[in-house]
């Protein structure tokens, strides 16, 4: 990472200059074993490092990946499991998928405490797009798992990459309808473990074999809420009414098959459907500022745009974090997990983990799940499986609900 390394000791040598810290300091980088200039090649176009921070909580140890998306070798993409609905090691999913390296992703559904008898989804929150396909939006933001939000952002925020090969922070909101016999209902949801209140919302073969009923519980402000007592579910197989039923249900869902969940006014709607009669059901995610096409999408939050932190970044709590940033052009990458080791475990408040981008020399930067989650992997060159580079909080690894793989051709 030489290319930073000017205004990385920079920011270093003014910080300590002021002695009294707002934010992070990113102190004496220590390059990983074998490294020369700041990183190790792991694969053309992708460097690894580790380094101490000394935070406002205590000594933090970060591990980093950059990226070179000038490179044509290189590519970024989601690391999923088979099913929305479904979890996977970050070590497992970069494994099957031949990843050189990667991180874990969004926030997910990983509890119903709130819920007895309710199957957690491990479905993730904001919108997940891989290979340049849709796999679901974004639940409601009252419904989301994670810390707060901050000012100004929603579940719908994304970190992407398009098919030109730059990363963008963005929004995707779901668009599309359920239409039959004259009448046309918007689309609530897709592939979401959360719908809003009266609303219709499509799960197809991406979603999995787990329970629909997660989908019907909480309100768009309330999480914990009881879950709906008016719920309608109908199976559409090839553009026709197959079956239906008063309790959404579990199981894989076939080729060509869409089910679709409605829940008070929706499940109303839902209940003037036959068996036979013709439904069209369109979805697409709309980005709100690209019109470059996304090849790659993942949810979390914005810490950072244009160089300069957002307001209202939590200054106070500090934890194990992962996040990732992209320089002004896009054309470089950068992944950041933190130590989960007991000697680091302070981590950084979100304000030092934006701090902490920055001084990487990102001009956006964005912040995914932490804390157990915060996984990064590497393969060494050869190597058939990966290693992990981090020490999660959770022993054994804790299974995710996505993650951002980088890939390399050799």
């Amino acid at each position: 990472m030489r290319h930073r390394d000017g205004r990385y000791r920079s920011a270093l040598a003014a910080c300590a200059a002021f002695g009294a810290l707002a934010g992070t300091v990113l102190a004496g980088a220590a390059p990983a074993s074998g490294a020369e200039g700041g990183g190790t090649a792991i694969a053309p176009g992708v460097t690894y490092e580790e380094f101490d921070i000394p935070a406002a909580k205590g000594l933090t140890h970060a591990h980093v990946l950059s990226v070179d998306l000038r490179n044509a070798r290189v590519r970024i993409d989601l690391l999923h499991p088979d099913a929305v609905g479904a979890r996977a090691t970050v070590s497992s999913l970069a494994d099957v998928s031949g990843a050189v390296g990667g991180v874990n992703g969004d926030f997910f559904n990983i509890t119903e405490s709130q819920h007895p008898g309710v199957e957690a989804t491990g479905a993730s929150v904001g919108p997940a797009v891989a290979s340049g396909r849709t796999l679901k939006s974004a639940v409601p933001n009252g419904q989301r798992f994670g810390p707060a939000l901050p000012p100004g952002t929603t579940t719908e925020d994304v970190l992407g990459v398009g098919v030109d090969h730059r990363v963008r922070l963005d929004r995707m909101a779901l668009e599309g309808s359920v239409g039959a016999a004259g009448r046309r209902l918007p689309l609530g949801g897709l592939n979401q473990y959360a719908l809003p209140v009266g609303s219709v919302g499509a799960f197809t073969s991406d979603w999995g074999a787990v329970s629909r009923v997660r989908a019907t519980c909480g309100t768009d402000t309330n999480r914990a809420a009881p879950c709906s007592t008016d719920t309608y579910e109908v199976t559409v197989r090839h553009g026709r009414v197959v079956s239906s039923a008063d309790t959404p249900g579990s199981g894989p869902i076939a080729s060509g098959t869409t089910v679709l969940v409605g829940r008070e006014a929706g499940a109303q709607e839902l209940r003037k459907l036959s068996e036979g009669d013709r439904v069209r059901i369109t979805h697409r995610l709309v980005a709100a500022t690209s019109h470059v096409p996304y090849q790659f999408a993942v949810g979390g939050y914005p810490v950072l745009r244009d160089g300069a932190p957002l307001p209202g970044l939590d200054a106070k709590t500090a934890a194990v974090r992962t996040a990732a940033g992209a320089t002004a052009d896009g054309r470089r990458l950068y992944l950041l997990a933190l130590d989960g080791a007991p000697q680091y475990r302070t981590g950084l408040t979100i304000a030092e983990v934006a701090d902490a981008m920055r001084n990487l020399g990102a001009d956006d930067a964005f912040s995914l799940d932490g804390g157990g989650s915060s996984t990064l992997v590497t393969r060494d060159p050869g190597a058939a499986t990966t290693t992990v580079r981090n020490h999660p909080t959770d022993t054994p690894e804790r299974a995710v609900a996505n993650g951002i793989g980088v890939f390399s051709r050799p």
